[in-house]
């Protein structure tokens, strides 16, 4: 199963390697993150163009298929696959994030994962790759919207067995929210009902256009429920 999914990731690094084009001049949202938000941009039915739809504002998206945290190997023109590299300056509004998913792949199998997690986001929150970009970004006085994974309830896929690690990764990234009223986790995790193959592809790792439409929508609503004002940390101008 894990050599299947291996495999799978394999050629979505082909398709994610080059940095991703972007969507408008003058974007006041920057989206970073992995295959999950990269889904659909040939289709012009990525996260990013449903945030364009939904906010009625340009939106950049930096995000990569197979982008990680941690990336041990030197791949040539794989701009933007460590997820660190893809925040670039700007007068950011938000910041719409994701990722994790490919390090617990890759780094652990989805399994005996401790010390990748603590890597990624440490027990209580604070700590780790995961919260010290958030820090980064929060830094410039753009908010920040982090998105959990998809599941696929009642379904086989080849990432079932990653269910347990992202549970926990879900978890520690809510207690990393609680900290900063500037930063929202978004949890996907109940987005796809029971036995719903419509939100994925047909690899059933990707989202589909609806999957994506989903995940965007999410998102959106959060960023336009916001409040306005009475930000802890003030933009730099």
């Amino acid at each position: 199963m894990i050599r299947i999914t291996m495999a799978l990731l394999a050629l979505a690094l082909l398709f994610g390697c080059g940095e991703p084009v972007s969507q408008g001049v003058g974007a006041r949202v920057l989206v970073v993150g992995d295959s999950m938000f990269a889904a659909n941009r040939a289709n012009n039915k990525a996260v990013a163009d449903v945030l364009e739809a939904e906010l009625g504002a340009k939106v950049l998206d930096r995000s990569v298929f197979a982008a990680r945290y941690f990336h041990p190997l030197p791949i040539s023109g794989a701009a933007g696959l460590r997820l660190s590299t893809q925040y670039r300056e700007g007068d950011w509004d938000w910041v719409v994030m994701n990722g994790g998913g490919n390090d617990l792949l890759l780094g652990c199998g989805c399994s005996l994962c401790q010390g990748v997690l603590n890597r990624l986001v440490t027990a209580d929150g604070r700590g780790g790759a995961i919260p010290a970009y958030v820090a980064r970004i929060r830094a410039s006085g753009a908010r920040v919207v982090y998105a959990g994974y998809l599941r696929n309830p009642g379904m086989g896929t080849p990432i079932k067995h990653c269910g347990r690690a992202g549970n926990e990764l879900d978890r520690r990234l809510t207690l990393m929210a609680g900290f900063d009223a500037g930063v929202t986790f978004v949890p996907m995790a109940d987005l796809v009902p029971y036995r719903d193959a419509s939100y994925h592809g047909i690899d059933r790792i990707h989202p589909s256009y609806k999957g994506s439409q989903g995940i965007g929508a999410r998102i959106a609503a959060v960023i336009k429920g916001a409040p306005k004002q009475g930000l802890p940390a003030p933009r730099r101008r």
